[in-house]
This record gives structure tokens, sequence and C-alpha cells, in this order.
């Protein structure tokens, strides 16, 4: 099998939620964890490279993605995808902007369009400003991401100081015209001499026209949403044939550890209502990791049932967080609580546990490498963009669901447990 679609997500979670909504189709999905080492193998129809970008040095983003772009090529992929949060977090200096103009350069392409839009889950473009539910990006929690504050709605306006040439925008009322009138805006644009395109979009139909009129463009670059139409144009094109698997969830023993480094408003929620159930939890502060180190959340797991699914988590309000960054340093109060969290899933893993809920994209890339997973076959959604995902650790059958902060209902992780005992 020849991979149709190749595509890089910015972190983990993104990676997930990207190849659950691929696998929907009922076709194969493949999830790698980093860039693979060994050449092309049996690859899937949609092959997903995840990497954690989001927040690297801009060089070594650029690196990771142009790695990634090679190793799909090499898969025989011919259309790529460049997946990044539906919130666009971000800074001025990138990554969406700069790794999208790396790939292009790359492949080629003339030019290629933006869309975070992702409906189902709330997040819509209307004339170019992002919103979150029926709040404005920038008035949204997402104004106190700790590490990618947004406090601009303005897709243009953010992407422009990430790119080289001027970025245009298509409008509701264009899309809403059919994928025919989108098309021919992009070429009057390109003829322009933009390269880089906002679109609207407030619906799944208005994806699929998007979707449609990018039938030419070797790289799209948008939330995982944008590239749900994909797999039935593909067939519609006679590429993917129609045959669904229904992928078995292994047998896995009941040992169970949540791990939550989300500071978002939604995982705030949610640690609250986990705990409310009476479920185990400890907290981490990062100004006491910072001064003793992680060996008292190691003591206090070690004491813990896993067959409870304690929770341990570092999600705080945005005062606590803002406090810890001016003692630390953003960057590494967030390290500080990542290593940690790594810690405790290596040893919940020795403890023996094979299904791990994990919250937040920087958390997830923690986990999943210290982890040593390299692969993931894409199971049931949790939620929408959220599935379980099954792998292999060190010779044992594994279950790991990768949460976006932001995804999910107030019971995602108990729904979580719930979801995996009836599969």
């Amino acid at each position: 099998m020849t991979c149709l679609l190749g595509a890089i997500a910015d972190d983990f979670t993104g990676a997930t939620d990207l190849a659950g909504l691929l696998a929907r189709s009922g076709a194969r999905v493949s999830l790698r964890i980093g860039v693979p080492q060994a050449p092309p193998e049996d690859p899937a129809p949609f092959e997903v490279i995840a990497l954690k970008i989001r927040t690297a040095p801009v060089a070594t983003a650029k690196t990771e993605a142009i790695a990634a772009l090679d190793w799909l090529h090499a898969a025989g992929a011919q259309r790529f995808f460049w997946k990044y949060c539906s919130t666009f977090d971000s800074t001025p200096q990138g990554n969406i902007g700069p790794v999208a103009e790396t790939l292009m350069d790359r492949l080629g392409a003339r030019q290629t369009v933006y869309c975070p839009a992702f409906p189902e889950n709330g997040r819509s473009v209307y004339m170019g400003h992002l919103f979150v539910g029926r709040t404005l990006l920038a008035e949204s929690p997402m104004r106190d991401h700790p590490l990618t504050p947004m406090r601009d709605s303005n897709l243009v306006r953010l992407l422009a100081p990430q790119v080289t040439g001027p970025v245009g925008l298509i409008d509701r009322l264009c899309v809403a015209q059919g994928s025919d009138a989108v098309r021919a805006e992009l070429r009057k644009l390109a003829e322009d001499g933009v390269a880089h395109v906002i679109v609207d979009a407030v619906a799944d139909a208005d994806l699929t026209t998007i979707a449609s009129a990018c039938g030419e463009h070797a790289l799209m670059t948008g939330g995982s949403a944008l590239a749900m139409p994909l797999p039935a144009l593909l067939r519609k094109d006679g590429m993917l044939g129609d045959t669904a698997r229904a992928l078995p969830a292994p047998d896995l023993r009941p040992e169970t550890i949540v791990l939550s480094g989300s500071c978002s408003e939604m995982s705030n929620r949610q640690v609250a209502a986990y705990l409310a159930q009476g479920r185990p939890g400890l907290r981490l502060d990062p100004l006491i990791l910072a001064r003793e180190g992680a060996q008292s959340a190691l003591d206090w797991l070690q004491s813990q049932d896993l067959a409870q699914a304690p929770l341990i988590y570092a999600t705080s309000q945005p005062d606590a967080v803002r406090a810890a960054q001016a003692a630390l340093g953003a960057a590494e109060a967030g390290e500080i609580v990542e290593q940690t969290l790594a810690a405790c899933a290596r040893m919940a893993f020795e403890m023996g546990a094979r299904r791990f809920v994990v919250a937040g994209g920087e958390t997830s890339g923690a986990v999943t490498q210290a982890l040593g997973v390299t692969r993931l076959d894409i199971g049931p959604e949790i939620a929408p963009g959220v599935p379980w995902c099954y792998c292999d650790i060190g010779g044992h059958a594994a279950a790991l669901t990768l949460k976006s902060g932001n995804f999910g209902a107030e019971t995602f992780f108990r729904d979580a447990l719930d979801q995996l005992e009836r599969t």
C-alpha cells in the first residue's frame, strides 16, 4: 500500500486528533511518534508524524518538519498536510508560518491555505477572525496560555509576521458560493503573488468546500478538521478503497494512570470533576519541584492502587501559572512539570499500568517519549478529535489517549476509561 496523504503535526495531541478524524473513514491510519529512523515499510494510506515543535526554536522546527516530509515522500505521499492547533497558538516568530514556508519551498508549492476551524469543537473562522465558541480567540481563556498567549483574534495579522510576502483572506461570502468560487479566488490571489491565504469556515460543509477547492495543492495547512473531508474526496477520485476495518482493542489489565499537565480552563474543570468522584489525586507544584525534585511525587505514586486510576496533575489557575513562570521562567516551569509527569508515567508502567490518559500537548510529548512509544494505531474516539490509541511498550500491549487541553467534556477522564472498558 502506498501512502496517499502524509501529515505532519506540531505536537502529539494534535497528531492523535488528526489521526482520529481520518480514521473515521474506516481506512488504516498510522501515527508515528517522531520521524521514523527506518525507511518506510508497509505504509498506511494515511501516515501522520507527530513532532514536538509547537514552541521549539524556529530553526529546529523547520529541520524536523523537513525530515518528516522527506520520510513521508519516501513512503509514497504526493499530498501533504501541516497540522497545527485549532486555536492557532504560536508566537510572532512561529512556528506555523515558518514551517509552512519551508514545506512549500521543499515541495515547490506556489500557494497554500490556512484554516484552523474545527466546528465540531466550537472553533470557527469568520472574516479572518478565530472564534472559540461564541468568543473571539483573544477574549477566550487562550489569552492566558502559559506558553503561547493569544492576544489577537485576526488570523491575517497573526500570520503576517511569520511569513514573507502578503497574507490574503477568502471570506465566508466566497466560501458559501462553493468550491469553484474558492478555487477561482485562490488563483486570482496567486496571480497577485499571495502565497499564504486564510480561509473562513464556520461549518463542516465549509471544510469540504475548501478541501475540494485545494485539490491541486501539494500542501494544505490547518486544524485537524480541514483534513477530515480528504478520505471521501480520495474515494471519489478512485484512489482510496471502501474497505473499512475495525481495530480490536487489546486485552489490557486494569492498572491505569491519569496525567494532566494542561492548564486550560477545560482541563481545570476535568481535573475537578474527576477528583469529585473520589479518585485519588496529587497536585504538582513547579516551585516545590524546582526545590525538591520529583521524588515525593514518585513516592506517592508507589503507594497507590493503580486499579483506582489515580490522577497526577499540574493543572492550575492562570494566577498560579503566572507566579510559577515569574519565579522560574516559562520554559523551565513547563520543563520541570513535563519531566516529572514523564517520570511518573515510566514508574506507572513499571508498576503494571497499561492504560494511560494524558492531557496537554507538551505533556503528551514528554510521556510518549519517556515510554518509548514510536508508533500508534488509532482506535475509537472518546470525544471529537480524541481517540484511544494502541501501541507496544517494551513488548506489552498498551493504550494511550493524548488529549489537547481544551478538548473533551468535563467528564472526559471518566469517559475515557468507560470507553476503553466497552471496546
